[in-house]
This record gives structure tokens, sequence and C-alpha cells, in this order.
């Protein structure tokens, strides 16, 4: 199974900038850029992200089944 965060998409979609999104999720532009890099996620980020855009966590990735 592959996970692929996207965040990218959704700020696009939504004209957001991720220094926009950090300041609306009460955190740093640089945990909002990793946390397209990472095949790790903290909990608390996760929250921060899908309260601010009003979306369930499961919403921030593109979930493909390996074959």
């Amino acid at each position: 199974m592959k996970v692929t965060p996207r965040l990218s998409e959704i700020l696009a979609e939504r004209n957001l900038r991720q220094k926009d999104l950090a300041e609306m999720a009460g955190t740093t532009e640089a945990t909002i850029s990793r946390f397209s890099r990472q095949s790790r996620y903290e909990i608390e980020t996760l929250i921060r992200i899908s309260n601010a855009l009003e979306l369930k966590i499961e919403d921030l990735f593109v979930v493909e089944d390996a074959k």
C-alpha cells in the first residue's frame, strides 16, 4: 500500500500558501514543508492541519494499493 500526502494539491485548490496554512494551524512553515516529504507524521501535526483545513485526516492523503 502506498500512502501519498496530497497537501500541495489541497493548498493549490484553495489558493493557499504553506505560510498561510502554518498561520491557520498555529505551527511553523517548516513543519508544513516537512509534511509533504515525510513518511511518518506526528498526530499533533495531522490534527492541526486537518482542523485548519476543515478536513478529515484521511483526506490529507491518497492511498493506493500496491500491485
